[in-house]
């Protein structure tokens, strides 16, 4: 199982969140959390590598500096185009399964990982097997497993997780939906972040988000 993590341009990240955050605090708010979703799947022994599909010079050298391989997507045309070209790039290279995370889900685990991969590998025998975590809110599909990476045409966005799954159903897949917190948070919004700011710290964004006062700031808005 290959990991794919889709990156866009660090300067373009996140802008849902200019009502609290400025460019500067939006850019490195989404490097930090890009870097600790990156270290996370560095640490699955798991996993046979872990790519990072992107064309932002910033993220690759983050990729580069922690052992990650990279996916040139030639143009930054979202999270949609560029998991589907390494799920086409995977597949031709003969890779059976591909394991999609996006970059702002800071409290994923090692552990959380593991459970996903061992779910999906028991299923593997009647493959193809598509195994997806959903966002806390059941709208977006935060992990997505796939094996063979192009089982099923995936597509992003607000509202995901349900089209998903029923995609999954036409196509006749053998499907998996664990529910697993810290994949279920990804941050998007201001509530988003106020309920990061809520958790324990363990990740380096919410060392980012205290160093800088951000915290605090948030607080303020709740």
């Amino acid at each position: 199982m290959w990991a794919i993590i889709p990156i866009k341009n660090v300067n373009e990240a996140k802008h849902r969140l200019d009502s609290i955050l400025n460019p500067t605090e939006r850019r490195e708010l989404f490097v930090a959390m890009f870097e600790d979703v990156l270290q996370t799947l560095m640490a699955v022994p798991e996993l046979e590598r872990v790519v990072v599909a992107t064309v932002c010079p910033v993220a690759s050298e983050i990729a580069r500096r922690n052992g990650a391989s990279i996916l040139s997507t030639g143009e930054d045309k979202g999270q949609t185009a560029a998991v589907e070209l390494a799920a086409k790039t995977l597949s031709a290279d003969g890779i059976e399964g591909m394991l999609m995370l996006p970059g702002d889900v800071p409290l994923v685990t090692v552990e959380e990982i593991q459970t996903v991969l061992e779910v999906h590998g028991n299923a593997i025998s009647v493959a193809p097997v598509m195994t997806i975590v959903a966002a806390r809110d059941e709208q977006g599909s935060n992990c997505i497993a796939l094996s063979p990476p192009t089982a099923a045409s995936l597509r992003f966005g607000t509202n995901s997780y349900f089209p998903h799954l029923d995609n999954a159903r036409k196509l006749g897949l053998t499907l998996n939906t664990p529910k697993l917190p810290g994949i279920g948070l990804d941050i998007d919004t201001p509530e988003d972040l106020q309920e990061l700011c809520r958790q324990p710290v363990r990740s380096k964004v919410q060392k980012y988000l205290r160093t800088n006062n951000i915290m605090q700031r948030l607080k303020k808005h709740e």
